[in-house]
């Protein structure tokens, strides 16, 4: 599992030109879903997401977690990041998880973050999306379940 996150003051998803997903200060989260991934994956995933200290204290460290500051998540599923690009100049994206996977792994990561943050907003998996965000920093964290112990 991949998660892109990036600290953001503000960000959007739009599907068919209509706002489905707004946050202010926060994270914006791209999510890929592999086919070896499982909830217990993506609870290790959300746990450190959760408690990355990205946002700046009073002396102006990054000593904060989104908890501590009150930040909205807007979560965006995203198969490209599992992209492989070392042979010829076409993606592949057979290590991209399938669909009816994916799209579960994304809704239980919806739910477990709904229960610990206030402002949870969302994409539309498997739509077109137009993605807008001002990235604060700019400041992107990528966390890979391959590399967290």
């Amino acid at each position: 599992m991949k998660f892109v996150i990036q600290r953001v003051s503000k960000a959007s998803v739009t599907v068919d030109g209509q706002i489905v997903g707004k946050i202010n200060h926060g994270f914006l989260v791209l999510i890929g879903v592999s086919n070896s991934d499982t909830k217990e994956t993506a609870d290790k995933m959300i746990r450190k997401m959760m408690g990355l200290r990205i946002f700046e204290d009073s002396a102006g460290k990054t000593n904060l977690s989104l908890e501590t500051v009150n930040g909205g998540l807007l979560l965006v599923s995203q198969f490209t990041l599992y992209a492989d690009c070392r042979k010829g100049n076409r993606p592949s994206f057979i290590n991209a998880g399938q669909p009816d996977l994916a799209e579960e792994l994304y809704q239980y990561i919806i739910e477990q973050c709904r229960m610990r943050q206030d402002q949870v907003e969302t994409g539309k998996f498997g739509a077109a999306m137009q993605v807008h965000l001002v990235n604060d920093g700019p400041f992107t964290i990528v966390l890979d379940s391959e590399d967290l112990a």
